[in-house]
């Protein structure tokens, strides 16, 4: 009966780690399939700026970026950004991070890139610049829903954020108390032992002058 209880257990441990394999990379395969889509509007207005690009040249016109693909460019930083924090969000699923030198995939706890050789420093979040950036861009009306989509986005990874590193902080918190507190009772203990002594001392020695 032993014997069964165990295969059991095992079994399902197995189940458990299958399921949640499958379940990451069912994950990882709707992000890559939604980058997919983004790349393809990223392609559409670059076919779109070089039309415009052309129009310009065949009417001998000068082109200004700032006037005539302001909009086209902005939409192309947005959803790159965009791109960034699904693929982001992948090597999370795989337990990984990107080479900040060369943007090979690596371990999280590679302290240098097995392929450039590069050191890995952890950097700050960039999502509040980002953010601030998104929100000071005028976009067209048709691209406003767009925009506030990424906008409400970043303002979830921000938040996410901020609540990791406050519950750290409150952790390393009372991580100190509870040291404090301890070194506290470790001196209240040496004291009392110390004064114990002492006093036994006292006592032996008033005990000897008798």
């Amino acid at each position: 009966m032993e014997f069964f209880d165990k295969l059991g257990k095992k079994a399902t441990e197995a189940y458990k780690v299958t399921a949640d394999k499958t379940g990451k990379i069912a994950k990882e395969t709707k992000l890559k399939f939604k980058i997919g889509e983004l790349k393809t509007q990223i392609n559409d207005i670059y076919e779109e700026i070089g039309q415009k690009v052309y129009e310009k040249h065949v009417r001998e016109e000068d082109i200004s970026i700032q006037d005539d693909l302001e909009e086209q460019c902005t939409k192309i930083d947005v959803l790159s950004d965009e791109i960034e924090s699904l693929l982001q969000q992948c090597l999370e699923l795989k337990d990984k991070r990107q080479c900040k030198e060369c943007y090979k995939e690596i371990e999280k706890e590679d302290k240098f890139c097995p392929n450039c050789g590069a050191k890995q420093t952890d950097e700050p979040a960039k999502e509040v610049e980002v953010l601030e950036t998104l929100e000071n861009t005028k976009v067209k009306e048709e691209n406003e829903e767009e925009k506030n989509i990424v906008e409400e986005e970043l303002k979830k990874e921000i938040k996410k954020d901020d609540k990791k590193a406050c519950k750290k902080k409150t952790t390393e918190k009372k991580k100190k108390q509870e040291d404090e507190e301890e070194e506290k009772t470790n001196l209240e203990k040496t004291v009392e032992v110390e004064s114990n002594v002492k006093l036994e001392e006292d006592k032996e020695e008033k005990k000897n002058k008798k």
